[in-house]
């Protein structure tokens, strides 16, 4: 180089020289061009480079090979000679606290297994700092309580401190558990339950049952539960395979719809949706006064059509002439609660009006249901 003087390089133990070789460097930066200033800058950063080197290995043997610390503290010298300002103080002074603080922030924000706040970070250092002063005074390992009252902190930090300690060197789940087999940490950890995000259906399904007709109940335990087939469940209650399907469609598509809805849609009895409803015929049968009276029944009789069942029987029983009334469930393939209900309604009015009331061709499921019912007297 021509034209200025070179900074003068001292040898390494002459740490004295660092701040005039400093103050140096300040003066003659002032009027030169940028060429000889970025020569001078490179001067003193070698000069001051067994200083950094110093300072870094006071942090070797915390698990960050020394070549690393030595980068990050020559990375804060460069730092520490563009910032450097000779109005303010000492260069080695300044640099030692610039390059210190580029080495805790490449301890903090690099070495971390998991991202701990900077407050814990060093909270962390300062609570183990504490323990092994307080471990030599009082010969045992201190308290909460104790490093709380020593850093002058709360018993939560202090144990917040000590759980992110944890996080600086995560164990590896593929470590080993105990020396007996080749068993690894992961395989100590449950696996994800698939079935606890069921529960919330579950529950809200088991509630939504109780709101169905027995009938669809049945057909819904028998195919789900007892691995019925549709053509089973048709034979048990005495209806068509496709009248079974039916069922089963209309029955999941209402829990569907009531699932999602606070407050269920109201439950259409199967012969409203087909659009059958309840059909009723009354037919006298003989010419003679004592001849009987028939009332023809179809459709599916529930809570639904129970009531308009009810009704004309009684008034077929109360009107009738003759000895006898005849009630015909060919047409009746399922019937609940709340028709066996009308049909005791019926009996009893019969019983007073010294008719005498049977029920004819009752479908199997029907006349099971009525046999249970009690009304087993009256079947033919």
């Amino acid at each position: 180089m021509s034209g200025h003087k070179r900074a003068v390089t001292r040898p390494e133990g002459v740490l004295e020289d660092l701040d005039g070789a400093a103050l140096s460097y300040a003066a003659q930066i002032a009027d030169r061009p940028a060429a000889e200033r970025q020569a001078l800058r490179e001067d003193l950063v070698q000069l001051a480079l067994p200083f950094a080197g110093r300072l870094a290995r006071r942090y070797r043997g915390r698990g960050e090979p020394l070549e690393d610390l030595e980068q990050v503290a020559r990375l804060g010298l460069v730092k520490a000679v563009d910032r450097y300002d000779p109005e303010r103080g000492s260069f080695t002074a300044y640099a030692a606290v610039t390059i210190t603080g580029e080495i805790k922030r490449h301890f903090r924000d690099r070495t971390w297994g998991v991202h701990v706040p900077r407050r814990l970070q060093d909270l962390t250092i300062e609570v183990s700092q504490a323990t092994a002063v307080l471990t030599t005074e009082l010969s045992r390992s201190p308290t909460v309580a104790e490093l709380a009252a020593r850093l002058d902190t709360s018993e939560e930090d202090i144990l917040a401190a000590l759980e992110s300690a944890a996080g600086y060197t995560p164990a590896s789940l593929n470590g080993p558990v105990g020396d007996d087999g080749p068993a690894e940490l992961g395989d100590m950890f449950g696996a994800l339950d698939a079935d606890l995000e069921s529960v919330d259906d579950r529950l809200t399904v088991s509630g939504l049952l109780y709101r169905l007709p027995a009938r669809e109940r049945r057909i819904l335990a028998m195919r789900f539960y007892g691995n019925y087939t549709q053509s089973d469940i048709a034979a048990e209650f005495g209806i068509s395979q496709m009248h079974v399907s039916r069922l089963l469609s209309r029955t999941l598509t209402w829990l569907r719809q009531a699932m999602l809805t606070d407050t269920p849609p109201r439950w259409e009895s199967g012969g409203q949706l087909d659009g059958q409803g309840l059909r009723l015929s009354v037919q006298r049968c003989g010419e003679h006064p004592s001849g009987w009276v028939v009332v023809a029944v179809g459709g599916e009789v529930d809570r639904d059509t129970a009531d308009q069942l009810r009704e004309v029987v009684v008034d077929t029983v109360t009107a009738a002439e003759s000895n006898d009334v005849v009630i015909d469930l060919e047409g009746v393939p399922f019937i609940d609660a709340a028709g066996i209900g009308a049909l005791l309604a019926s009996h009893e009015a019969a019983r007073r009006s010294t008719t005498r009331l049977r029920v004819a061709k009752a479908q199997p499921y029907v006349r099971r249901s009525l046999t249970v019912a009690g009304l087993a007297p009256l079947l033919e």
